[in-house]
């Protein structure tokens, strides 16, 4: 019987330590992933249109970094090149189009819309990697899909929502999660089969090099209409920083899927929350100063009496 008791107690020790960690991961992805939306939005908003030359440092660090642990192991690639470089084109796509849609757009409705990835990712594993979902998690990423399409309609004109051009930057966010879902379901199962490591190597190494080739194609005109100042390099090395340690914590998330769902809604609903509050302190006019609220009304009282 003892021995029961200390494996029992063991076992449920273990158990919960594990679920702590799993907990401090998925608020990790939160963070940095709000981060990354809040600097990517500073970007936009300092006046610089250049997606890929943003998202082009976070692969650059990836390929140096995770590529040095690589090439220290000596270790031979388990995948074909050809399927990391498709891997980094579709990546690339994802952020170019999401990054771009800042540009039109509120921050709320761009990480809001961000969550479609679940919604495609859903049906990507479903069809592909013939992963089975209960009737509650369809139940679930259907409520969602109606809350982002309300997402749509206050864009519309219906609630009235942010950014010069909100329905075409909503579009852009949509196009871009197609991609991040093709990206998120590649990258799952490789790193399922192959090792984080190699497989965060070389999307940063083809995500680097097609960031690069596209750019030279359509930004180079862009960067240099940039008035460079400090709040602009900051604000891309905040980025950077954000986007560098999702990449390297999406493998472990990806490795227990009810996590990467949990991160994303945990944002969405952070945001849902700033949204309110922002809207509820516009609306409510400026309050007088104690003592004040009568100052009006006196001094046209003495001009009155002036007057008699």
């Amino acid at each position: 019987m003892s021995c029961l008791y200390e494996i029992n107690r063991w076992w449920r020790s273990h158990v919960n330590l594990w679920t702590l960690y799993l907990l401090f991961l998925g608020q990790m992805v939160s963070f940095v992933l709000a981060m990354g939306s809040i600097t990517s939005s500073l970007v936009a908003s300092l006046g610089v249109d250049a997606p890929l030359t943003q998202s082009s440092f976070n692969y650059l660090a990836l390929a140096l970094i995770y590529g040095s642990v690589l090439l220290y192991r000596r270790q031979k690639l388990q995948v074909s090149w050809y399927w990391y470089l498709l891997l980094g084109v579709v990546d690339v796509q994802g952020n170019y189009l999401v990054n771009k849609a800042y540009q039109f757009s509120s921050i709320t409705s761009v990480t809001l819309l961000d969550c479609w990835t679940v919604a495609w990712v859903i049906a990507l594993t479903w069809f592909f990697l013939g992963t089975r979902y209960t009737l509650w998690q369809l139940i679930g990423a259907a409520i969602c899909v109606v809350g982002l399409g309300l997402v749509l309609l206050s864009d519309a004109g219906v609630g009235g929502g942010g950014g010069s051009k909100p329905i075409l930057g909503d579009f852009l966010v949509i196009a871009g999660t197609i991609f991040f879902a093709l990206s998120n379901v590649g990258e799952e199962f490789c790193v399922k089969k192959k090792g984080r490591v190699e497989v965060v190597t070389m999307l940063g190494v083809y995500g680097f090099l097609v960031s690069a080739v596209e750019l030279s194609i359509v930004e180079l005109k862009s960067l240099e209409a940039v008035t460079w100042s400090k709040d602009i390099l900051l604000a891309i090395a905040g980025y950077t920083v954000s986007m560098f340690l999702f990449y390297s914590l999406a493998p472990f998330v990806l490795k227990v899927d009810w996590l990467y769902f949990l991160s994303f809604a945990i944002v969405a609903i952070g945001l849902i929350i700033y949204s309110i509050t922002e809207e509820g302190e516009r609306g409510s006019p400026p309050a007088p100063p104690d003592g004040d609220s009568n100052a009006e009304y006196q001094v046209l009282h003495e001009n009155a009496e002036v007057g008699l």
